[in-house]
């Protein structure tokens, strides 16, 4: 993490988000519990905000997630479809079946084929990460 990192974070009863650019073309977005909506479109907003002011390579932690509503699933595949070509690539970490199978359909409705990649391993989640954020902006 660097001195001016950006940081958002949204804490809910249900959902906790952290959105941060951990480097000049890297940026976290680290989800804890079942996203329902309660946040609303904040965390797009957070990540609209971070990509006015350059593109970047997507991280999203949701090793912690139980899983989104269909609508959240919805609302996240358009957004991700919308930016696809501002995003360098997009990495999702999951730990259940359920939330693999989740992130697959948004990566199928996005039409983001190869473009984003998606983890069950989180050592190798954890190191892609700390690889680009290693390499030059």
């Amino acid at each position: 993490m660097t001195d001016n990192e950006q940081r958002t974070e949204l804490v809910g009863s249900n959902v906790s988000f952290s959105i941060a650019r951990v480097a000049p073309a890297v940026v976290v977005v680290v989800i804890s519990g079942r996203d329902v909506g309660e946040h609303g479109d904040r965390p797009l907003r957070a990540l609209d905000n971070l990509l006015s002011e350059g593109s970047f390579e997507l991280f999203v932690d949701a090793r912690n997630t139980t899983g989104a509503s269909i609508d959240v699933s919805n609302v996240w595949a358009s957004w991700l479809r919308r930016h696809r070509d501002e995003l360098h690539r997009i990495h999702m970490l999951t730990a259940s079946r359920y939330v693999q199978i989740t992130a697959d359909f948004v990566r199928r409705f996005a039409d983001l084929g190869d473009s984003m990649l998606l983890y069950t391993d989180a050592a190798a989640f954890d190191e892609q990460l700390r690889a680009a954020t290693r390499r030059p902006a």
